[in-house]
């Protein structure tokens, strides 16, 4: 009796845990991106950036995607369906015009197979700037 108490206890404790690293992965991210915009002052969300004014981007896990903007300014995007992004993911934009806006699609593909491992749509753009300083 005792060996089948053990033995429920660790099949509940390993179905538990994948639930806790999601958790954890997302709490990773939050702490990544509040470090990374420490000492910057949100904006007025936008539906849209323009794509020349954008110099890289990456990817927060299971949290958000940063774009550097030119100018300094941080625009943060946090897709429906952040949960699925990975740092490694590579994500393929889908623009329309010069612009990536809100409600945009973006597959994402896993680096080492190329495969696609799912999608998002992009949420609003939220800039972020030093002190005293506006977002064009």
């Amino acid at each position: 009796m005792r060996t089948v108490i053990v033995g429920l206890a660790a099949l509940l404790a390993s179905a538990a845990a994948p639930a806790a690293t999601r958790q954890s992965a997302h709490e990773r991210g939050e702490a990544e991106l509040a470090k990374e915009l420490e000492g910057l002052v949100p904006g007025k969300p936008q539906d849209c950036v323009t794509l020349s004014r954008v110099d890289g981007s990456h990817i927060i896990d299971s949290t958000a995607i940063v774009y550097r903007g030119l100018g300094g300014v941080t625009w943060v995007n946090r897709p429906n369906g952040a949960e699925m992004l990975r740092e490694d993911d590579i994500p393929v934009q889908y623009v329309w015009g010069s612009q990536l806006c809100r409600l945009d699609r973006m597959k994402l593909l896993d680096r080492s197979t190329r495969m696609e491992r799912g999608f998002a749509n992009l949420g609003e753009f939220v800039p972020y700037t030093k002190p005293g300083k506006k977002a064009d």
